[in-house]
């Protein structure tokens, strides 16, 4: 389950000019089992294709959001909250240079 959280982070994260930016993303289910499953949902596996572009037509939608589809096919929920992580936060780096 902690290595569907960390690859859940991708969709729901965000493209910053050139730069993924993955959501962060806690399983707190406490299941440590090995899994195999397949989700299907409207969207991507790439920065924020869990929020695919609305279909101008209802009835033509491909599937359902990846929300939906965790919680009806896998029975797991999604819920956004404040949780502290550590964070590196580099302010600046020096670059010496030096001969080949």
């Amino acid at each position: 389950m902690s290595d569907l959280a960390r690859v859940l982070g991708l969709p729901l994260g965000t493209l910053v000019g050139n730069r993924v930016a993955s959501a962060v993303v806690v399983d707190k289910t406490g299941l440590t089992g090995k899994y195999d499953f397949t989700l299907e949902f409207a969207g991507a596996m790439l920065p924020g294709g869990a929020f695919p572009p609305a279909a101008p037509d209802v009835s033509d939608s491909s599937g359902p959001s990846l929300f939906a589809a965790l919680e009806t096919q896998l029975g797991l929920r999604l819920e956004e909250k404040k949780v502290p992580h550590n964070v590196l936060v580099i302010d600046s780096i020096n670059k010496i240079p030096v001969d080949n």
